[in-house]
């Protein structure tokens, strides 16, 4: 990987995600997407057109070319670990999808396996590297609310099912609200407090079966084999407590709310599903009865997917960390599943792995120029 010369992208998976993946990378002078895979070939070729990309194939095609030396891994979740496990055998850097995996002995032996080679593993969400998330950090390590002791988040609603011409898969185990969405709020939050070390759950499935509304599918039933409505707590190993609901039942949409409580004041974090968002404030003191939000100003760069991309490239040619490693996506694994082992056994589970809590990006940075 030389220090100037654009790092070729190869895609696995070509469905409706890998429209934003492809509109963002373009835009980003350290990458050239070379080759586009999917198992329905015809689907890889209609996207290879349309974003003017040169090649497009099988899965295994995309792995064999040569000018593919980072996959983008944007298949379902069932199989994140197995492709991304291929890309490293074959010798390539991978970014990819959440979650890393959906049982935690695939997703260590996937990093496992790339540290012996040299490669990187990235995990999504990226959105915490945008200037949301992002300049929430910021006014962290500058002392805004003072130390950070509980954070409460929400994501409520009655589920892709709704609006997913194909919403089965979000249904089957490695996804529902908390494997779908959780890694969001959940690397969010430990980009906050750290490595969490303690998960308490509840949760409940309201229906065995749901119906396809959206689409030529509509009226068809599938089968729900998770929980659909979650509540979860969590204890983080360095100090400090959260809160959170992961539900597909809700009528009352409640989407991106993110509050860090410090020993100072708290904080309104946007969305962790967006790459910006208003950034508010409650300071301690004054009348309780008289509060209200204060804006606080954003900066850096907005973005989009793919800065996780982009940051791991910058990484392996400056020799350091990148900040969506696969040893976050692995721990958010582990805590995902300590979730759902408290639901089904009504004990708090422990989460035995460690991360290295990532600095916030420099509001300077940006992704567009080398």
């Amino acid at each position: 990987m030389s220090e100037h010369h654009p790092v070729g992208v190869g895609f696995i998976g070509a469905g409706m995600i890998s429209d934003t993946y492809l509109e963002h990378l373009a835009q980003f002078p350290d990458v050239e997407v070379v080759a586009i895979g999917d198992i329905d070939t015809v689907r890889a070729k209609a996207q290879a057109e349309k974003h003017g990309v040169p090649v497009s194939g099988s899965p295994d095609e995309i792995l064999a070319h040569p000018d593919v030396e980072l996959v983008v891994n944007l298949t379902i979740p069932a199989v994140h670990a197995e492709v991304s496990l291929a890309a490293i055998d074959a010798g390539k850097h991978v970014w990819s999808e959440k979650p890393i995996a959906v049982d935690f002995a695939s997703g260590q032996g996937l990093v496992k396996r790339a540290a012996e080679k040299g490669l990187r593993v990235g995990i999504a969400p990226d959105t915490v590297l945008g200037r949301g998330v992002q300049s929430a950090l910021r006014a962290i390590a500058r002392g805004e609310i003072g130390q950070p002791i509980g954070a409460s988040t929400a994501m409520m609603s009655l589920g892709p099912d709704k609006w997913h011409p194909n919403p089965d898969f979000f249904f089957l185990p490695g996804a529902g609200p908390v494997f779908d969405m959780g890694p969001y709020y959940l690397t969010t939050l430990v980009n906050v407090f750290g490595s969490v070390a303690k998960a308490s759950a509840f949760g409940l499935t309201s229906t065995p079966t749901r119906t396809v509304v959206a689409g030529d599918r509509a009226g068809a039933e599938f089968p729900v084999l998770v929980p659909t409505h979650v509540n979860a707590n969590l204890e983080f190993e360095g100090g400090g407590t959260s809160s959170s609901i992961f539900s597909w039942e809700s009528p009352l949409m409640r989407m991106g709310v993110v509050e860090i409580t410090g020993t100072e004041g708290t904080l309104s974090i946007p969305d962790p599903n967006m790459f910006e968002g208003p950034l508010r404030i409650i300071r301690a003191g004054g009348d309780p009865r008289e509060q209200q939000w204060e804006e606080l100003e954003s900066d850096g760069v907005v973005g989009g997917r793919g800065l996780g991309v982009i940051d791991m490239v910058r990484a392996i040619r400056e020799d350091r960390p990148h900040r969506a490693s696969g040893e976050i996506g692995l721990h958010v694994l582990e805590t995902m599943i300590a979730i759902e082992r408290s639901i089904e056994t009504g004990e708090t589970v422990a989460v035995e792995s460690r991360i290295e809590r990532p600095a916030p990006i420099p509001a300077d940075w940006t992704p567009y120029e080398l």
